[in-house]
């Protein structure tokens, strides 16, 4: 009797992508950024303890075009991770299994980032000059 052949595991053209396995991706992928970003957070510290011009090569760095952009990041994925964590302790406690309900949670995460990371920008600019 002849072998048949061994199924083939599903892949990325098989899966249809749908909003909460992107968030759940994304999640992971703030997680990471999250981290790194902690790395800059330290480095800065250091800099502060390090002394004047430590602190002030720090700020330059920071300052740059290339440092806000990675704050930006960092802030956006610090305030995704924030709102999607909260949106897992109410699955925790199992509320929004639905789909209807997983989906509206899923777009509040997306905007509720949007819009703390602008305001945390918009008062960190004003605060700032």
């Amino acid at each position: 009797m002849a072998q048949s052949p061994p199924p083939l595991s599903p892949h990325l053209q098989i899966y249809h992508w749908s909003l909460t396995m992107v968030l759940s991706i994304v999640h992971r992928a703030t997680g990471i950024a999250l981290f790194v970003g902690s790395l800059l957070l330290v480095y800065w510290l250091a800099a502060l303890a390090a002394g004047p011009v430590a602190y002030a090569d720090a700020r330059a760095l920071l300052g740059s075009p290339l440092g806000l952009l990675a704050l930006f990041g960092w802030t956006a994925a610090l305030f995704y991770h924030l709102c999607n964590g909260i949106r897992h302790l109410f699955w925790d406690i199992g509320l929004g299994y639905e789909r209807e309900q997983a989906y509206a949670s899923g777009w509040a995460v997306v905007v509720a980032t949007g819009v703390l990371t602008a305001l945390a920008w918009i008062i960190g600019l004003a605060v700032g000059a």
